[in-house]
């Protein structure tokens, strides 16, 4: 019989490493599915020296611990896979992959994490690899001693055009903003202003990549003058940002306009069951400390939902008697008043049960009820009709 596990996580970087640490500390059968290393791009940072109780680590190194720590779970499993497709059916969730095969699981954490951003350039899909990048820890060491530019304005760009320096002859920085404006923080902006291999070119953008095999040249065009020009370059590496990687769940959960995944302060997506943590979700700040908090928040919370789908499914099992679910909100005193009231009228002819919304809200997302206090009733485990309070 085919295994069902209680949590699939999609991606390993530190938000579905974290939430992989969380599941097996509850001892639940947990599968991770990475398509590539563990650790996601996080693994590319040089040092990382504002994760709490770390002085100063690679990201890799950071990682390799995250990853250590999610393996000594032995209830926690690993599948390196891409994941091709995701569906939920009769409440348990799909999730199917290119060479693996398909697994089953009760829930389901969304770790997609981002990918850099691309701006569609003349020339920019042709020399991927061939003088254009995106990575610099990865890639550096390919420009060493060569003249080299860097596309971009903030934290990411001027942070890692400092440390093409230690390879490159030369960096230019070019900046789609006016003079002196930079969007990164102070510190790395003066640190760049002093680093006497790094330029600037302000209020410009690339129009073109030009090369053979190899890029050559760029052609650069002032925003403010219109002036175009061809400069000789040996590689341009972007750093304009990133893109959520969740084209796959698009059909399945909501995202704002930018493609990420909009979740609440349980990391709960709007599908039951399906949750989304890290760079993925619509958050304010994407750091490793914030992914792997959302890690703890989604496991934890998708641990409490299936408790309650189980509690739910053998509560309306087929053949179960008549049924009451009354919703309310405990922080309202109407609701608890007329919850008791409720009880009286329906204790002999239905059996009822309470649903606290702000701890049990599973089955009135589920439904959809809008308000409280509400009533669900339910005959032979088949839902017969929902009423608010005032027609019961």
């Amino acid at each position: 019989m085919e295994k069902t596990y209680d949590l699939i996580i999609i991606g390993g970087g530190p938000a579905g490493l974290a939430a992989a640490i969380y599941a097996g500390r509850s001892q639940r059968d947990t599968l991770v599915v990475e398509k590539g290393g563990y650790g996601g791009r996080v693994k590319d940072t040089g040092e990382i020296r504002n994760y709490p109780g770390t002085i100063s680590d690679s990201g890799q190194g950071l990682m390799e611990k995250f990853h250590l720590h999610a393996q000594s779970y032995p209830t926690v499993e690993f599948c390196r896979s891409t994941v091709t497709g995701i569906r939920k059916e009769k409440g348990l969730f799909t999730v199917d992959t290119k060479r693996r095969g398909s697994f089953t699981a009760r829930s389901v954490i969304l770790a997609l994490g981002t990918k850099p951003r691309e701006l569609g350039i003349p020339g920019e899909k042709e020399f991927v690899g061939h003088g254009v990048a995106y990575c610099a820890t990865c890639d550096a060491e390919f420009f060493k001693g060569k003249n080299i530019y860097v596309l971009g304005a903030g934290d990411q760009a001027v942070e890692e055009a400092d440390y093409l320096t230690g390879f490159a002859s030369k960096v230019t920085i070019i900046v789609l903003h006016e003079k002196g404006h930079l969007d990164c923080n102070e510190v790395s902006a003066q640190r760049a202003y002093k680093n006497p291999k790094i330029e600037f070119v302000w209020s410009t953008t690339v129009q073109e990549i030009k090369g053979s095999d190899h890029v050559e040249a760029l052609v650069l065009k002032n925003v403010e003058t219109g002036e175009v020009s061809e400069v000789p370059a040996d590689g341009l590496f972007f750093f304009v940002g990133m893109v959520p990687q969740t084209d796959l769940v698009k059909e399945l959960a909501e995202c704002d306009k930018a493609g990420y995944l909009k979740v609440n302060e349980k990391m709960e997506t709007s599908l039951p069951g399906l949750y989304a943590a890290g760079d993925c979700t619509q958050t304010f700040l994407r750091q490793v400390v914030t992914s792997a908090a959302d890690g703890a928040v989604a496991a934890t919370a998708s641990e409490r939902y299936v408790k309650e789908r189980g509690q739910l499914d053998e509560i309306l099992s087929p053949g179960s008697p008549k049924t009451a679910f009354i919703f309310y909100n405990p922080y309202r005193n109407e609701d608890i008043s007329c919850v008791g009231e409720l009880e009286k009228k329906l204790g002999g002819e239905w059996k009822f049960y309470r649903q606290d919304i702000s701890r049990q809200d599973l089955l009135y997302r589920e439904l959809q009820v809008k308000a409280t206090v509400s009533v669900a009733f339910y005959q032979d485990g088949k839902l017969l009709e929902v009423k608010a309070a005032e027609q019961c």
